[in-house]
Parts: structure tokens; C-alpha cells; sequence
């Protein structure tokens, strides 16, 4: 059986004066155990939240045929935020070609790929004016249909289309929302949009093996089924790990906790290449969003290597021990041999490069990296995959999800709501003046008049 990805964790045991002990870990055993029982039995009897365990056994027959519709459109615009956007930018990013949208159609073979998701009028308006919007399909992403940056974003782009199109407007729309209720399960059923269903037990954070993510990567050429097959062979063998030391989304579950503990309040998320670069912008609000409540979580920090070698390495290595540093190389990447310059004395210095191969230096740079933060004293995780693929990325996020989850249920959270954000959404509804939420306008003036006191102006 080859492997889905290895996690060695010998580096998780430095740590100067507090560091995480081995028995420490095996304290944790039955805790873990219990809290793997829960996700399991809850996610079988599809508990609202705990869904997402299920939506690699799912049927991927309608979204795939959404996905060849979609394909023959020449742009597609994925509007949502979030959840619905963040999974589909970390897909394209590492499974379709580099620079993609600059490649020729004939090369590409399917359509342009945006996002609108920050409600930026500058980006919006500067997309819908660059593309035929006749030719353009529009899918809008949103669980309850009422989140306020991508109702914006879909109203300014449903106007522009039905200019363009009249009555034919709807025939550009693919709405992805709840399967029975909400604003946009009303508008679907109103116009005749297509319409594709987010399973009501699936949070946003993780949803990017159902529909949200799924439509928009099958319409790009991304072959779906090897992505979630990915995911459903890693849950089948997490499930038959039973021993603490030999399941490594237990392991990591408990060795991100006892760093918790011990002060180390930073998870730093470190893939090595570009095309893992939104892998660890998708995993920052995985992580935020499912543990940062009630006094618990650590801050999820992005890094890239080798980038961040020439930013953040200083800090990590030097700066306060209040990391976990999680390190992704890839074993297959392309070779790119670099040339033996040899008929220039000048760049006689750089003869160490010579024939040596680009992808080689990036696991080289990882490699060295992690050496370097050891010797430092400061504690890391170091996981592999094979390759970038769909194979793989699938089981690296539904590993990452698991994981997640059992350290929010050692953490005696529940890794499934967002309560801090809602309270954002109140204020934001009170102040764009939507109908009951008028009594949270003098809270918003009470707490940002705090902000604004002290103001120094130059």
C-alpha cells in the first residue's frame, strides 16, 4: 500500500524549558480515542457540523455534469468569501498549471478562473468590465444565502448580466446554497438557475470536497473523483489506526494541544512551493475559525517556503518560543536542471549549482530549515506528501479537517461554530440598515467609539 503522506514528529519534542514530553503524549491516549469515537459516531448520524467526514462517499454524478456545463463557458466567476471561496482559490493554486489564466485557450482547455471576495469596488468592477459577460458564468456560494459580501458581489453582477442578457440572465447562474431554505434557494427556484445543494450538515470552513469546491474544480479539468478518492482512502486508514503512536492525526491532534499548553500559542503552517502556497491560507482559517473561541486556539500563522526563509526565519528560529512550526515538503517535484555555466571566471563561485535541479534545492531548503529551527530549540512537525495531485491534495485536507476537529474536542470546544463572527455579521447587517438588527447600532457606535478615542492625527 504506497503511502498519502508521512508526518515525522521527533522535532516536536524540542522546546528549551518547556518542552512537550513523550509520556505527556500517551496521557492523552484514551482522551483522543473518545474524542475520535465522537466524530466518527456523530458523522455517521450526520450531526449538524459534522458532515464533512461523509463527502468523500458521496455521489458526484450532478456535480460533474454541472462541471461540463460550466466548462464551456470562457470565464468562470466563483462570488462568495470565506469558506466558499478559499478552498477553490487552494485547489486551482496547486492542481492547475502555473499562471493559468495567461495560458492560451487551446493550451488551458477550460475556462478562466476568478474569485470575487473581498468587496473591494475597485476588483469587482475591473473584472466584470475585462470580461464578455454574455460568455461568463457567475457562480454565487452562500450557505444561508444572506452573507453581506457575496449578496453585494451578486447583486452588482446579476444586474450587469441581466443588462447584457435580458431574461436569458439566469442561464449564467449557478447557485450553491442550502438545500432548502435561505435567500438563494429562493432565487434559484424564482429564475430557474441552476443550483447545486451544500449539505446541511457541512460548515463552510469545511466544505471544499462538496459542491463549493468541487464544481468549480471539475469545470477547470481537476479530476474530482481522484480528489475525493484521496480523501475517502485517508479516512479509511485513520480508521484503522487504534494505537496512539501509529495514528498520526491522533499524534498531531495531541501534540498541538500539549504546545498549547506550554505557551507555544503560534501553529506556523510552512508548505515549500508556490503551488501549496493557498493550501496554508485555507488551513489558517480552518484552524482560526474551528478552535479560536473561549479563551483557546493558537493564532494560525501563513509562511512559504523557501520565501519566508528571507522573512520570518529570523523570528522563528531566534524570536520567542510561542511556535509550532509545521513544515510540507513534496518528494516528486520537476527537476529543471540548472545549466554549468562554465566559460564565465566571473560566476565561478556559483559552480555549486551546477547541474543541480531546482526541485531538489526546495526540499534541500526544507530540509535545512528544519535543521536549523531543532538546533534553535524550537519545536516543528515535518510532513511530506508524494506529489502534488489530485490524489494527495485530497488526502491532505481531509487529514488537516480530522485533525482539526480532535483538537477542538480535546480542547472541550466545539470545533463547528463561529460565534465571534456572527457578532461581527450583527453589526454589519445594523449599519447597512437591515431589517431587525437596528438595536445593535448603539453597540457598534458604543465599541467604535472606544476604537476611535485617542486619535492623533498628522
Amino acid at each position: 500500500m504506497d503511502e498519502l503522506l508521512s508526518v515525522s514528529v521527533g522535532g516536536a519534542f524540542v522546546g528549551g524549558d518547556r518542552p512537550v514530553l513523550r509520556e505527556n503524549i500517551d496521557d492523552l491516549s484514551r482522551m483522543v480515542e473518545e474524542a475520535d469515537v465522537l466524530l466518527r459516531e456523530k458523522g455517521r448520524d450526520d450531526v449538524d457540523g459534522f458532515g464533512w467526514i461523509n463527502l468523500p462517499y458521496q455521489d458526484l454524478s450532478e456535480t460533474i455534469e454541472i462541471g461540463r456545463w460550466l466548462s464551456g463557458f470562457e470565464a468562470i466567476v466563483q462570488i462568495g468569501i470565506g469558506g466558499s471561496a478559499l478552498g477553490n482559490r487552494m485547489l486551482a493554486k496547486a492542481l492547475l498549471p502555473p499562471f493559468y489564466n495567461e495560458l492560451d485557450a487551446s493550451v488551458r482547455k477550460a475556462p478562466k478562473f476568478y474569485l470575487l471576495e473581498n468587496p473591494d469596488p475597485k476588483t469587482a468592477v475591473s473584472l466584470l468590465d475585462r470580461l464578455d459577460l454574455s460568455k461568463t458564468a457567475f457562480i454565487v456560494v452562500s450557505k444561508s444565502g444572506s452573507t453581506t459580501e457575496t449578496a453585494a458581489h451578486f447583486l452588482w453582477a446579476w444586474q450587469k448580466v441581466r443588462e447584457k442578457m435580458g431574461e436569458r440572465a439566469s442561464d449564467n447562474f449557478l447557485i450553491i446554497t442550502d438545500p432548502r431554505k435561505g435567500i438563494l434557494r429562493k432565487f434559484a427556484k424564482s429564475t430557474g438557475c441552476r443550483s447545486l445543494n451544500i449539505p446541511e450538515s457541512v460548515g463552510g470552513r469545511y466544505s471544499v470536497l462538496s459542491s463549493v469546491g468541487l464544481a468549480t474544480a471539475s469545470a477547470l479539468g481537476i479530476n474530482i473523483e481522484k480528489l475525493v478518492q484521496g480523501a475517502k482512502e485517508m479516512d479509511q486508514r485513520l480508521a484503522l489506526r487504534s494505537h496512539l503512536w501509529e495514528n498520526p492525526a491522533w499524534l498531531l491532534a495531541c501534540i498541538n494541544l500539549l504546545h498549547a499548553k506550554a505557551g507555544r500559542n503560534m501553529a506556523v503552517m510552512m508548505p515549500y512551493g508556490d503551488d501549496l502556497a493557498d493550501f496554508a491560507e485555507w488551513f489558517a482559517q480552518l484552524w482560526g475559525e474551528s478552535l479560536g473561541k473561549e479563551g483557546c486556539g493558537t493564532t494560525p500563522v501563513r509562511a512559504l517556503g523557501a520565501i519566508d526563509q528571507h522573512s520570518q526565519l529570523q523570528l522563528y528560529a531566534e524570536g520567542p518560543d510561542d511556535k509550532l512550526i509545521t513544515i510540507i515538503d513534496v518528494n516528486n517535484r520537476p527537476l529543471f536542471l540548472l545549466p554549468d555555466v562554465v566559460d564565465i571566471d566571473a560566476l565561478k563561485d556559483l559552480e555549486f549549482l551546477y547541474g543541480k535541479a531546482l526541485g531538489d534545492l526546495l526540499s534541500i531548503e526544507a530540509r535545512s530549515t528544519a535543521s536549523a529551527l531543532v538546533k534553535a530549540g524550537k519545536p516543528i512537525i515535518y510532513l511530506k506528501i508524494p506529489e502534488v495531485s489530485e490524489r494527495y491534495i485530497g488526502a491532505l485536507v481531509f487529514f488537516y479537517e480530522y485533525v482539526t476537529a480532535l483538537v477542538g474536542f480535546l480542547m472541550k470546544i466545539n470545533p463547528f461554530d463561529q460565534p465571534g463572527v456572527e457578532q461581527g455579521k450583527r453589526y454589519i447587517y445594523s449599519l447597512m440598515g437591515r431589517k431587525g438588527y437596528k438595536e445593535y447600532v448603539k453597540e457598534v457606535e458604543e465599541y467604535f467609539g472606544a476604537c476611535q478615542k485617542m486619535e492623533i492625527i498628522i
